[in-house]
């Protein structure tokens, strides 16, 4: 997400660093690339325009001239400039008293708004609402069979409408109305209305959306767009909002290869915030648009809140009772590759490995350029999944042969099975001596070790080197043996 972006901006900042001072000329210069970097990002030219000149209205200033690291200071500009760009957001829906809630969905065909319709229906319900979903888009095939699907998924009734004999086939309108009296009648609180869209703004049935506008009275109205659409995104939310007047957007395939032009810009061109992000295929990937964590990531800083969030979800789904025997196992030091296959299990749920080291400040710089984290990712899995619970149990057991096995199972090399319990005796000796740190000094660990490359997929903790001794087999099983006394 936003890859081309993060490594364009990084680059362009990087020729202000290590500069005493800055003249004017070397940072107009930097400003130019940056420039150049959002256009190439399908940015809004006069959104782009106007972001380089306020940066550089600033960065010109005697203040930044003189001080004493000004590229961490044009940084900083960069940083609130973006977050200016994209916020602020209240993405809190204002729910109503005393009738249900009516939020009303808009889009192109084909930008996922029936899908999204799904997603916030399990996001509010996970938050204690009553959600009901519309099936009000009549006009695409299967439309309504897909949300009938989705809201057995995710247990939440939905509404329809089918022909009766002899009567006119019901108008989206009407479908909108009807479903409203029924959530009155059945005591639901949110109702959520799944609209027609079609392939072009031009084509889009304009007056139909402004009758249920009308009727139906929707106490929040979003569009969904596909980031990966870059500018006709923009244009998209500028249509709908004089039309409708929106009160957010949902931008969707944030996962994918998005460019970032239209997170950029949507704000700006049409005043209009974007307040939620689909982060993947799966109706559990919507999350709370925030303008910071986003900034951060386009800037290559991670998304640290939004990491805490993916964890503290991960962490409810597991028993108090089995959290507990976890962090006993890591302060005693007494974890083997059973916990570690727990672990992995966890991680998996958090979502895409590439996403989550997104997440991570400077991890993104980390991974080698064409390095598949999801690939090192199942290797390591399959490595684990072709062992026997008593192998996992007590590593040391696995001699050559069992090596063999095991890379045979996983499709990969007796040495990468080697290379990969190597590593994992370096992660459980490292365990045992930070159970024993105070949080201060874990920080410190963990930054040294980043500075080291120890947390690149398939990289070796750096050490003093070679001493020129070969152990023997005694000396290791002597090794092995004091290793299991800790």
């Amino acid at each position: 997400m936003f890859d081309g972006l993060r490594k364009g901006l990084a680059a362009a900042l990087k020729t202000l660093r290590g500069k005493g001072r800055l003249s004017e000329a070397n940072i107009r210069e930097a400003m130019e690339a940056i420039r150049i970097v959002l256009l190439d990002a399908d940015v809004n030219f006069t959104v782009a325009e106007n972001f380089i000149n306020r940066i550089t209205e600033k960065s010109i200033g005697q203040e930044v001239l003189r001080s004493l690291d000004p590229s961490e200071q044009i940084v900083k500009f960069v940083y609130d400039e973006l977050v200016s760009l994209m916020g602020p957001v209240d993405t809190a829906i204002p729910f109503a008293k005393d009738r249900p809630t009516i939020i009303m969905l808009c889009g192109l065909q084909g930008q996922g708004k029936t899908t999204t319709a799904g997603k916030l229906a399990l996001t509010l319900k996970g938050k204690g609402r009553k959600p009901l979903l519309v099936a009000a888009d009549l006009q695409r095939p299967a439309a309504v069979e897909q949300l009938r699907v989705l809201g057995e998924q995710i247990q939440v009734p939905v509404y329809s409408e089918v022909a009766e004999p002899g009567k006119p086939v019901p108008t989206p309108v009407e479908v909108c109305v009807n479903a409203i009296a029924y959530a009155k009648r059945t005591l639901i609180d949110t109702v959520i209305l799944d609209t027609a869209g079609r392939l072009h703004v031009a084509e889009m049935p304009m007056d139909e959306l402004k009758q249920i506008d009308k009727l139906a009275k929707p106490d929040q109205v979003y569009l969904v767009c596909d980031a990966m659409t870059g500018q006709d995104a923009v244009n998209s939310a500028a249509a709908f909002n004089e039309a409708l007047e929106l009160n957010g957007v949902i931008l969707t395939k944030l996962d994918g290869d998005a460019r970032g032009g239209a997170a950029l810009s949507i704000k700006e061109v049409t005043k209009v915030p974007i307040k939620f992000i689909g982060v993947g295929e799966k109706l559990d990937k919507l999350e709370e648009f925030r303008p910071e964590g986003m900034a951060q990531r386009i800037l290559g800083q991670g998304d640290i809140m939004s990491l805490v969030e993916k964890v503290s979800k991960v962490q409810s789904d597991i028993s108090k009772e089995e959290l507990e025997e976890q962090q006993k196992k890591l302060r005693e030091g007494d974890f083997n590759l059973n916990d570690f296959r727990k672990q992995f299990e966890q991680i998996a749920k958090m979502g895409s490995m590439k996403d989550l080291i997104g997440s991570m400040p400077g991890m993104a710089d980390m991974v080698p350029a064409g390095e598949d984290p999801e690939a090192a990712f199942r290797r390591i899995k399959g490595m684990l999944d072709s062992m026997t619970r008593e192998e996992r149990a007590n590593p040391d057991v696995l001699d050559q042969n069992r090596r063999r096995r095991v890379a045979a199972g996983s499709g990969t090399q007796p040495h990468d099975v080697k290379q990969f319990l190597n590593q994992f005796e370096q992660v459980r000796n490292l365990m045992r001596a930070m159970s024993k740190m105070s949080v201060w000094e874990r920080i410190k660990m963990v930054s040294g070790m980043g500075k080291m490359g120890a947390f690149q997929p398939g990289a070796k903790l750096k050490t003093k080197g070679d001493t020129g001794h070969r152990k023997t087999p005694k000396e290791r099983a002597k090794e092995r043996k004091n290793n299991k006394k800790r």
